[in-house]
């Protein structure tokens, strides 16, 4: 089974390479950011389309996430658990049935955070907290667990161009990536870096100052995998040629498959 993660930076902009993408990748299941759409405006029927289910947890002109699958899920959960006040839509869980039992895929858009000196960056924090909690209660049930997304984190000084341009930035600083260890350390395989160890492996280039050309990139895209998972993963791989198509988005599709 083939599961893929892509921050599509608004999916109205970007509909005719979403369709591109899904028929030349065709994962089984697809999990998207940033779809800068309410629910009623999604493309629904251009995805239905190519024999994919849709479900979004969307919101006007920001954020938004969603999961497309060639199988309707069982059980779809909205929103991270732990604060019923936040009111981003920054997280879609579905529920798959699977030989032998379940598969669960989450769709996240964790907050960037910048600047540091605003409420921004500890709602970062904060989010990051609840989304540890939730995993670990995940994890209990001892089931392939998938958390795919934009993390908004680079993990690494090996994971960014430059490391010193990322100084003080809240992608990089100590705080941001001690919480994405933390995540980890509960016992998730980050699914790019168990195959690969590759310096310059980016899932972000920005639009600007010619960084696409220059391979000035981040990798702040990752597919999270639970032990029941990671037992099952045979490959991970970084879609990099879409970054160079005509409109694209600043981030490209990660994908990994698992022996499902």
């Amino acid at each position: 089974m083939k599961i893929a993660t892509w921050n599509i930076n608004g999916v109205k902009a970007r509909i005719d390479n979403l369709q591109s993408w899904l028929k030349e990748s065709d994962p089984d299941i697809a999990c998207l950011q940033e779809i800068k759409s309410v629910d009623d405006g999604f493309p629904r029927l251009e995805i239905e389309a190519l024999g994919y289910h849709v479900e979004t947890h969307g919101q006007k002109g920001f954020n938004g996430v969603a999961i497309l699958s060639k199988q309707s899920p069982d059980e779809v959960n909205r929103g991270l658990p732990g604060d019923n006040e936040d009111e981003q839509a920054r997280f879609i869980e579905a529920v798959f049935s699977v030989d032998g039992g379940s598969l669960r895929v989450a769709s996240i858009y964790l907050p960037n955070g910048n600047p540091v000196d605003t409420p921004k960056y500890p709602y970062k924090l904060s989010w990051m907290a609840r989304l540890e909690a939730f995993a670990a209660e995940r994890l209990a049930l001892e089931e392939p667990l998938v958390l795919a997304g934009d993390y908004n984190v680079i993990p690494e000084p090996v994971d960014c161009h430059d490391p010193k341009v990322w100084e003080g930035d809240a992608l990089f600083l100590p705080q941001t990536r001690e919480a994405f260890r933390r995540l980890e350390n509960l016992g998730f395989t980050d699914a790019v870096r168990a195959v690969n160890d590759q310096p310059e492996t980016y899932t972000f280039w920005d639009y600007q100052a010619g960084a696409w050309q220059k391979n000035n990139g981040i990798r702040i895209d990752h597919l999270m995998l639970s032990p029941e998972a990671a037992d099952r993963l045979q490959s991970a791989t970084v879609e990099k040629h879409v970054r160079g198509w005509e409109r694209p988005s600043d981030h490209v599709p990660v994908a990994v498959s698992l022996a499902i």
